[in-house]
Order: structure tokens, then C-alpha cells, then sequence
């Protein structure tokens, strides 16, 4: 690997603040995490012993490099009954998580200095992905007051002759917002209209845990589009790495060579889990989801009351972005103050880009119980330290 490469790649601040309530907790501190993004349930008991079937049935080998076929029809099958659209198995690369789902799509649809318009505020490890692989991000600001949704022309006159995709995320990570149907129906129409039809890239993780509305694929409106999806966070399976790319068929040869080259499968008994999970654990995700929905309604009514702003109410994942510019402009230097002085971890705005600089994202992927004192804290911190 080059050094430039990895020249300028920030830090998942994230993961960072994760790492320093770690150590806090190791002297003892009792730290309520707000920070990470992992739901606090156990994977579903029918998940669980799927894969333990696998592996007894002897299922420890490399599988087909795209996946197993039952696995993709599964999927396939998933799309059709939540979305009304086909999906062919041959369109599925079965991957090992969705990070490397992000690392082949980019790699096969990028040449040298080729962009990809991409929200601000986002994910925070979009960028990485883009500029690795030698492309560009063109981050379009996002507004509060908009539910950080892109407005589509913004979205029309950044587009250039370089410009080769759209990366959406609904519902959003860090902001909890999903995109409306209108509003994804209109992108859509606007890449298929602009010269070079860029593709549109729709990261479709936290589909799942919608509390209203519905979630919308972006497979209902174009087939010019590549859908990033997994089992991690619905169905509580981020330590089984399991995700996977629907993508469109001419670039599958490619997705395929280059799987085979850099990851060869994924696990073989997390794949099986992986029909179970989309089989069998619709009860166990309503569960889940129902318990989300309670949090969220408590996160965003005492974020509001304690003076942290919240315009637009989140209605998916399981994040709140709260505007906290009143108490300090630096977010991260302001998270590491509340960890030291309240020990309660969050996210620093800044980590989804520069739109998001001063906001705090908070997730209740944690007991309700915690919820409530993380925010006694977060008030009483406040009140002390706030002026």
C-alpha cells in the first residue's frame, strides 16, 4: 500500500471516545455510554442457533465468492415482500460486514479524481473510502431546519462531468432523519436527467428501525443504483459481520474478481444466521424496535428540556444530532470535557463533517435506565459548566 494513501485519513473520533471511557471505566468510573452506535440487545435466540446448526452441519468452508445462493434468494425474496421490487440473486455480493461492500463498490466505479457527491453532515467513514480508492468527495451542506435532508438543487449543481454518484443515507446516520419518497424519487430524476447518469449509492443499514412513516429503497424509483445492507444493526449482529452489496449486473464480474481477491467469502456460518435472521427474527426486530421507539421519544423531550436543540424529531436508527453550539464551537474538545467532568461518552459533530461542527450525536442504544441518568448528568454538566 502507498503511503499516500493513508496521508490525511482523521480518526474515527468515535471510536476514540469509546477508547477513553474504556480507560476511565478501568480506574474505576462508572461511564454511561452515548456514543457508539451498537445496539445494547442480544442477537436473536432463531440467529444464534442457526448458526450454531451450521456449524455443526459442517458449514466452516469457503463459500461461492458472491455468497451463498440460499442466502442471496433470501434477500432477493426480503426485497420483494418490503419493497414491491425484484432483485435477482446474480446481483448480490455477500459481504463481510458493509464496510467492504463500500471498499469494492468504490474501488470498481471510481478512476482517478472521479467524485462522488456525498451529504454534510454524513457518516463519518464515508470519506475515507472515497479518497482511498483515489475519488473525491463533494460534501453538499444538509440543514437542520431541512432534517438534514439534501435539497435537490443543491444536489443538481454540484453535479460535473467527474461526478460518477449520489450517496444517500435514510434513515441516517448521525442524524436519524429519512429521506422522504418525494425527495429520493427527485434525486433519482435528477441523476438519470444530468449528463454521465451518475449512479445513485443508497446506504440502506438502519432499515429496520423505522418508529414512523416507512423506510423507501431506492430500488423502487431507478435501477441505476448500488443498496448497501447488512444484519448489524436491525437484527443486533454487528460482531457476526455480515453484510452485503445489491448492485447493478454489469458490474458484478468486477465486484466479483475483486472479492475473491481481497476477501474471498464471508463468514460461512454467519451466512446462514443470515437466512434465519430474515426468516424467522420479524418478531424479535418489533421487539427490539418498540424499546427503540420508547428511548427516542425520552432522548429527544429531555435533550430538548435540558436547552440542547433538536429540530426535526428523528424517526429512524437510533441517533439524536442535538445542536449544542450555545455551550462551545469545538465538539470534540467539548466531548472529551463532558467525558472527563460527567463521564457520559457521545460523538462529536465533527465527526460526520464540517455542517455538523458544534452538534452532539447521542445514541440510545442503551437501557432507558442509563438514558435517564447519562441526561441528570449531561444537565447537571450544564448547569456547572456551561456559561
Amino acid at each position: 500500500m502507498s503511503r499516500h494513501r493513508c496521508t490525511g485519513m482523521k480518526p474515527f473520533y468515535v471510536m476514540e471516545v469509546l477508547e477513553k471511557c474504556q480507560s476511565i471505566a478501568c480506574q474505576g468510573h462508572d461511564v454511561i455510554h452515548m456514543q457508539i452506535g451498537e445496539p445494547d440487545f442480544d442477537t436473536p435466540e432463531c440467529i444464534k442457533q442457526a448458526a450454531c446448526k451450521a456449524l455443526m452441519d459442517g458449514h466452516t468452508h469457503y463459500t461461492h465468492s458472491q455468497g451463498i445462493i440460499e442466502l442471496r434468494e433470501a434477500i432477493c425474496r426480503h426485497y420483494e415482500a418490503t419493497y414491491g421490487v425484484e432483485v435477482h440473486p446474480e446481483q448480490i455480493i455477500v459481504t463481510a460486514g458493509t464496510s467492504p461492500a463500500m471498499f469494492l463498490v468504490f474501488s470498481a466505479l471510481l478512476a482517478m479524481g472521479e467524485e462522488i457527491i456525498v451529504s454534510d453532515p454524513h457518516y463519518a467513514c464515508y470519506l475515507n473510502f472515497i479518497r482511498f480508492v483515489g475519488g473525491v468527495p463533494v460534501c453538499v451542506p444538509t440543514l437542520e431546519e431541512d432534517g438534514f435532508q439534501f435539497r435537490p438543487e443543491d444536489v443538481r449543481s454540484r453535479i460535473t462531468p467527474k461526478t460518477r454518484g449520489l450517496l444517500i443515507n435514510s434513515p441516517s446516520n448521525p442524524t436519524g432523519t429519512l429521506l422522504s419518497a418525494e425527495r429520493m424519487q427527485t434525486l433519482a430524476q435528477i441523476c438519470a436527467d444530468s449528463e454521465g447518469h451518475p449512479w445513485i449509492l443508497s446506504d440502506e443499514i438502519y432499515h429496520g428501525l423505522v418508529y414512523e412513516g416507512r423506510e423507501r429503497s431506492v430500488l423502487e424509483f431507478t435501477d441505476r443504483a448500488f443498496v448497501f445492507n447488512g444484519f448489524s444493526k436491525a437484527y443486533a449482529m454487528t460482531g457476526w459481520r455480515l453484510g452485503y452489496v445489491v448492485a447493478p449486473k454489469e458490474f458484478i464480474p468486477t465486484l466479483r474478481i475483486l472479492h475473491q481477491n481481497f476477501f474471498i467469502s464471508a463468514n460461512a456460518m454467519a451466512q446462514w444466521a443470515g437466512i434465519a435472521a430474515l426468516e424467522s427474527a420479524g418478531p424479535d426486530v418489533a421487539r427490539m424496535r418498540a424499546v427503540y421507539d420508547q428511548r427516542r421519544k425520552f432522548l429527544v423531550r429531555r435533550l430538548r428540556e435540558i436547552g440542547l436543540g433538536v429540530a426535526v424529531e428523528p424517526t429512524g436508527a437510533f441517533y439524536v444530532l442535538a445542536n449544542a453550539r450555545h455551550l462551545g464551537t469545538d465538539s470534540l474538545k467539548l466531548t472529551f470535557d463532558i467525558l472527563d467532568k460527567a463521564k457520559i461518552g457521545v460523538a462529536p459533530g465533527i465527526d460526520f463533517g464540517a455542517n455538523a461542527e458544534g452538534f452532539l450525536r447521542f445514541s440510545y442504544a442503551n437501557s432507558l435506565d442509563n438514558l435517564e441518568e447519562g441526561i441528570r448528568r449531561l444537565e447537571g454538566y450544564i448547569e456547572q459548566y456551561g456559561a
